[in-house]
């Protein structure tokens, strides 16, 4: 292996035509399954760990396959997990009232071009925060130990690399799928919720602890730093937040309407400042470890045009830079002529030059700060969990101050609604770059891991792109004409929520007629800087404690039920290590526990897949359940309680083969 990386000569399988086909045809069902339990439940799944277990069990039927070749797969099809998630904002547009459909050409450009602008845009952050980084990468790292243990090749005898290993994901799998069935038919709750009163004015607080090994295993892998400083955001917005804007909102029909309905309104605007605050502070000490990392790439292109390429480590050679740069400007050019077309048709003609050349700036300058930010959460706690919509938020905000400030004033009163859309619109392209970069750095880590070629992941995804881009429009289309969307005129009994979608709608119609409330998003800002202080204060005598500014962030922005449960993985994970360290093989103890956190997600992540496809025939959830709405109240506490004691038997199981292998 030594002597391939040093020469470059590589016949391994890896960016192979089966691989490729394999990897579109995941994409396709995968993102269609995704957009409609995305709308549906405000949710979307992470697709790489099916998508590579599913790859796995096909292509060993194969002569020659390798965990490369597999790894390829994962990488094409996890863009239905991320591109996906352009329906956190496009819908709006129907909203709105501006479309009455989805037209293919324009939502595919949409997609494509800011997917492959995000895939571009983090090929030269791939040093910085993947090779030089020390962050988790909870997704990637598992990915990473599913395809190790999957692809059989192990060859250091090594406890993580045998059958201790294999037993702790197959188990971890199993165990993880037959819980979410069991929670699907509501014998087991899927959350441990409880909403009350704080006081005797009124102030209304609670929890939602919600009753997913995935988050649990997320929690696990991404340590006790990040798990704590999300319980701290947590703590800010329920312990704080919510009780006191309760008693700034009417009175709702239950005490948990009330709570969500605060949370919503007021405290989340108040996580999106922080997030906001917190992304700037991150990327500013990004600036030089980037420079780097650009300064790196132009190093690998002098290497290529002396003729030495092959002197480069396989695993250190990105698409060229040249190639990434000629790219990025080609997507400027159908960016622009987007922009002004859209523009034109909207009746703001005579800003046509000014959006589309300011449009084109915006895309560029915005682009690569959330492609920065969204690469460093998903580095932090995993691309699941990462709050694209929140990033949204700050870019629908900036997109329509920006317009309130250079094209409101040119035109007439009658232009609002045009303002509004042309808002989303331009947010739905930097969104798909944030979206794409956000999933294409844990894609590279799983790459560096299994010693794959980054330029053929980079490749992979831009194929993967093209594939999701182009199934999203018409899945859309279906989707508006059977269900309709909520707040939209006409729109049944049976309509889809798109919560994201009508939040950020609404921030861009608030903002245009200036009827947002800044002094929440203000608050945010004064609690981020007050947790950047704080965190500077530990990184100098916290002797290795630290408080990640953005987690506490997203702690604040996220709702509870995707909070708490990563809190109690990540501490039962350092307990678990923590014990480990006493017995007599520490660190093989420790790999297994990484590997059943990893078996926790895959399991529960392919049942997901399922669910979305079953859901999406019989038209509800509830048509899945085995019981009553009368048994909600023992479903709760019969699915705490099993939940706990798989907890207790699993890793105890695993401590125990740990110390005996």
């Amino acid at each position: 292996m030594s002597a391939n990386l040093a020469t470059g000569a590589d016949s391994r399988k890896e960016l192979t035509v089966r691989g490729i086909i394999l990897g579109v045809v995941i994409t396709v069902v995968f993102t269609a399954a995704n957009v409609f339990f995305g709308l549906k439940a405000g949710l979307t799944f992470a697709t790489s760990i099916p998508a590579a277990v599913i790859s796995m069990a096909l292509l060993r039927q194969f002569k020659g396959s390798t965990i490369q070749e597999n790894n390829i797969v994962q990488t094409i099809a996890s863009a239905a997990g991320t591109l996906s998630s352009i329906i956190f904002v496009l819908p709006g547009m129907i909203m709105i009232g501006w479309w009455n459909g989805f037209p293919f050409w324009t939502s595919f450009a949409v997609c494509a071009l800011g997917g492959v602008l995000g895939v571009m845009y983090s090929i030269p952050l791939r040093r910085a925060l993947v090779t030089n980084s020390d962050l988790p990468y909870p997704e990637g790292l598992a990915c990473a130990e599913v395809l190790k243990v999957g692809s059989g090749e192990h060859d250091d005898g090594s406890v993580e690399e045998g059958r201790a290993g294999l037993m702790a994901v197959l188990w971890g799998s199993v165990v993880s799928a037959v819980f979410a069935i069991v929670v699907t038919t509501q014998v087991f709750a899927a959350s441990v919720v409880n909403y009350f009163r704080v006081n005797d004015k009124g102030a209304v607080s609670g929890f939602d602890l919600n009753l997913s090994f995935a988050l649990f295993a997320i929690g696990h892998l991404v340590g006790l730093s990040v798990g704590i400083a999300m319980l701290v955001g947590a703590l800010i917005g329920w312990g704080w937040g919510v009780p006191h804007y309760s008693l700034l909102e009417p009175a709702a029909d239950s005490l948990a309407a009330l709570a969500q309905a605060t949370w919503s309104h007021k405290v989340r605007y108040i996580g999106a400042g922080a997030i906001g605050v917190s992304a700037i502070w991150t990327l500013a000490k990004l600036v030089k470890p980037v420079i780097s990392g650009l300064a790196g790439a132009m190093a690998a292109a002098r290497v290529r045009k002396a003729g030495n390429a092959e002197s480069l480590p396989r695993t250190e050679r990105d698409i060229p830079i040249g190639i990434v740069g000629a790219v990025t400007l080609a997507c400027f050019v159908p960016i622009a002529w987007l922009l002004g077309y859209f523009g034109k048709t909207a009746g703001l003609g005579d800003q046509v030059g000014v959006l589309a050349i300011g449009g084109v700036a915006f895309v560029v300058l915005m682009g690569f700060f959330v492609s920065t930010v969204c690469g460093y959460m998903a580095g932090l706690i995993g691309s699941s969990n990462s709050p694209l919509s929140g990033v949204g938020i700050l870019v629908v905000i900036a997109a329509a101050l920006l317009l309130v400030a250079f094209v409101k004033p040119h035109v007439g009163p009658e232009s609002g609604n045009a303002l509004v859309a042309f808002a989303l619109f331009i947010t739905s392209v930097v969104f798909t770059v944030a979206a794409i970069a956000n999933n294409n750095l844990q894609d590279l880590k799983t790459g560096q891991l299994v010693d794959a070629t980054p330029w053929r992941q980079q490749v992979a995804l831009v194929i993967g792109v093209v594939a999701g881009a182009a199934v999203i429009p018409p899945v859309l289309d279906v989707l508006n004409n059977a269900y309709g969307f909520v707040g939209v005129a006409g729109a049944g009994p049976k309509a889809l929520p798109a919560p994201q979608a009508g939040l950020i709608s609404a921030l861009a119609q608030g903002v245009i007629t200036n009827n947002i409330d800044w002094s929440l998003i203000v608050t945010g800002v004064w609690i981020g800087m007050a947790v950047i202080a704080i965190d500077e204060l530990l990184a100098r005598f916290g002797k290795g404690t630290r408080l990640p500014p953005l987690a506490v962030g997203l702690g604040i922005y996220l709702p509870t039920v995707s909070t708490l449960m990563v809190v109690v993985g990540a501490v039962v994970g350092w307990y678990f290590d923590r014990r480990a360290d006493r017995g007599p093989r520490p660190e093989a103890t420790k790999q297994l526990g990484v590997l059943l956190a990893s078996g926790l997600i895959v399991g529960e992540s392919i049942v997901g897949v399922l669910v979305a496809f079953v859901v999406g025939a019989l038209g509800s959830p509830d048509k899945l359940a085995l019981v009553g709405e009368g048994f909600a109240s023992s479903a709760q506490w019969l699915g705490g309680l099993v939940f706990a004691a798989i907890v207790v038997v699993l890793y105890r199981w695993v401590a125990r083969m740990g110390r005996a292998t």
